[in-house]
């Protein structure tokens, strides 16, 4: 009897359950388009200041050069996938005053780069590299392999042997705030950094360098604000190489680096 009784609460309780499961609702995550962080329209355009590190006299000094860049989204365009896009010329002007940054000089052109959104994604392609720089949803913490297109050595212009990992790399998406872009406070920004980490955990980053230590570092983070597109970008790829010549314990360095880092931020739109 008691046996019986437990069984006929048990199937009462199991009923229930189904009941109530069935019932509620599940929730999906509601993702802001893309475009709401890179509008594509004709015409427009940002301005950026941008510093500019290189390495010249064969890697032993290392020079900032100072510029203004204005990105103008030119026309609409088939990309070589057959996909619709846009194509956004590039201008530079040479000369920044070091006080002031005011430009000395008039714009001229700096190449240029094409944009494809898509359902879920946007790529974009420059110098025959391709990269994905928003993909959805827009949701903190969610990752993707921006670098998936990369061929394994996409900077061996440079000799860098750290470009070996950037296919791995993945491409996070921060929390959406308002951020001092250069001089000025801009609503809704959407940071995208680079974790580049677990690519790259088995080399020594050697920081802070020591010269008789072979020395990296590789870092991105991108920011993009609504309604208004790219206004923040860094991006670091050097190396430091010891050089070394004889035999120990007769060892002598000549180090030097190679590679680039740039660091552009919004001072203008339409």
């Amino acid at each position: 009897m008691r046996i019986s009784l437990l069984i006929r609460l048990s199937l009462l309780a199991s009923i229930a359950f189904f009941i109530f499961s069935c019932g509620k609702k599940t929730e999906e995550f509601q993702s802001e388009p893309l475009s709401n962080y890179l509008p594509l329209v004709v015409g427009k355009y940002i301005t950026y200041r941008l510093d500019s590190t290189v390495y010249t006299n064969f890697g032993h000094n290392t020079e900032t050069h100072k510029y203004q860049v204005k990105h103008v989204i030119d026309a609409q365009i088939t990309d070589n996938l057959g996909r619709p896009g846009y194509r956004v010329f590039r201008y530079i002007r040479d000369s920044v005053n070091a006080q002031s940054w005011t430009p000395v000089q008039p714009w001229t052109p700096n190449g240029s780069y094409f944009i494809t959104p898509l359902s879920d994604r946007i790529e974009l392609v420059e110098d025959n590299l391709r990269f994905i720089k928003l993909h959805l949803p827009i949701r903190e913490g969610y990752s993707w392999n921006g670098n998936k297109y990369l061929p394994d050595h996409p900077y061996s212009n440079f000799n860098l042997s750290i470009d070996y990992f950037m296919a791995d790399w993945d491409f996070v998406l921060g929390t959406v705030s308002n951020d001092m872009i250069g001089q000025t406070i801009v609503n809704d920004v959407l940071p995208v950094s680079y974790d580049i980490f677990e690519a790259s955990q088995n080399m020594n980053d050697n920081h802070p360098v020591v010269d008789t230590s072979y020395a990296y570092n590789s870092f991105g983070l991108e920011k993009y604000a609504k309604n208004i597109g790219l206004v923040y970008r860094e991006y670091i790829l050097w190396e430091h190489q010891n050089n070394p010549s004889g035999n120990y314990p007769n060892i002598t360095y000549n180090p030097y680096n190679i590679g680039f880092g740039i660091k552009m931020w919004m001072i203008e739109h339409n």
